[in-house]
């Protein structure tokens, strides 16, 4: 079965306004009381191979998640880049939007009126980084849209998924339906990704960077595209929960290694991506985040303009916030939120939560995203 067949699993047990946990760790799940109760926290179909591999789980936008396993963040980290790192990511939500007219293009052109990128472009078997903003422009959140035959297929950030599909179920149009797909979502990532991942599945050999195909994976139709949030190759794997915990075994197996939310955070921050919640929001306009190059070029005669699209009001902080840069330190301690940065006369501050990097150095610096506290100096 494709993946527009698959329906809802289950809710989200805390509500559409809970806040993202960030590493809130605890070696015992039946200890974790961070914003939700512990017997309200999810838990993703990896769960047991998590408790298998040692992993450290924490509270992460009300799931249970492997925050490390023993080999610890830095050398998850670096075996990432060095290798293949495999990631547990079902968490996410992934979406499905199919016309009723059977017409992909009405799907698309549907969405064009919530962010603002070219999705009737897109070919089918193409995936693109877009942005849901909101009627001042801000990021209400990040988003990766794949064309498939039958409709488009949206994996969204796991803190916002309710609030997304509420937004979407509101904003779109009757002719367009939304599907959930409950199916389990890994990431391989690094540079030995696709060497890892070829002998389940032979085809990823000839996908190229931010394409998604229906291919079988270790014997099942998943859903897989060339991507990823780490700053590396690698691929995402949309497949069911019955087949996920063999295919990870399997990817263990042959030299991937389980990585947590830890080194998840440090690879994507070492990349200089962007956090939804922490280095963007929905006070945060694509031109003040640095992700112009994630805004169309311009918009179709007549069709309705997303306000990413417009001069940013100041109820969105245009007059407040600054270019973002990037951040480091001689210390072994990274920063914490809005922390003085003592450089530029200080006059700059880390807005976001920084993380070690092992890149470059014997000892590890710490890394961050920093932002004018004021305005840059000359």
């Amino acid at each position: 079965m494709g993946v527009f067949g698959f329906g809802p699993r289950h809710g989200r047990c805390c509500g559409a306004d809970t806040a993202v946990v960030e590493f809130a760790v605890t070696t015992d799940p039946a200890s974790a009381t961070p914003a939700c109760a512990a017997d309200a926290l999810e838990r993703t179909p990896l769960f047991a191979f998590h408790r298998r591999h040692g992993a450290r789980l924490c509270a992460f936008a009300g799931y249970e998640m492997p925050v490390q396993y023993p080999l610890g963040v830095l050398k998850e980290h670096l075996a990432t880049r060095a290798g293949a790192g495999l990631f547990d990511v079902s968490h996410m939500g992934q979406i499905a939007l199919v016309p009723r007219s059977g017409d992909v293009a009405d799907a698309a052109r549907a969405l064009e009126t919530l962010v603002p990128a070219d999705l009737l472009g897109l070919e089918e078997g193409r995936q693109r980084y877009v942005l849901l903003t909101n009627e001042d422009g801000g990021i209400v959140d990040d988003l990766m849209v794949a064309r498939l035959r039958d409709g488009l297929v949206l994996v969204v950030n796991a803190a916002n998924k309710a609030a997304d599909t509420a937004h979407l179920r509101r904003s779109l149009p009757d002719g367009i339906e939304m599907r959930p797909i409950d199916r389990a979502l890994i990431a391989v990532q690094g540079p030995g990704a696709e060497a890892a991942l070829a002998p389940l599945a032979p085809e990823v050999r000839s996908m190229r960077f931010m394409e998604a195909r229906e291919i079988d994976v270790g014997g099942e139709r998943c859903l897989v595209s060339r991507s990823g949030y780490t700053g590396e190759d690698g691929f995402e794997i949309s497949l069911s929960d019955g087949h996920v915990e063999g295919i990870c075994d399997a990817l263990v197996e042959g030299g991937v290694v389980p990585a947590g939310l830890g080194a998840r955070d440090s690879l994507r921050l070492e990349a200089g991506l962007c956090l939804h919640g922490s280095d963007i929001d929905g006070a945060t306009t694509p031109a003040e985040a640095a992700l112009g190059w994630a805004v169309g070029r311009e918009r179709r005669p007549g069709e309705p303009v997303p306000a990413a699209f417009r001069a940013p009001s100041a109820s969105c902080g245009s007059s407040r916030r600054g270019p973002r840069a990037a951040a480091s330190g001689s210390s072994r301690r990274a920063a914490r939120r809005c922390a003085p940065v003592p450089s530029f006369l200080e006059r700059r501050r880390a807005p976001s939560p920084a993380a070690a990097s092992p890149r470059g150095a014997s000892a590890p610096a710490p890394i961050g995203r920093s932002q004018w506290a004021t305005s840059p100096p000359p």
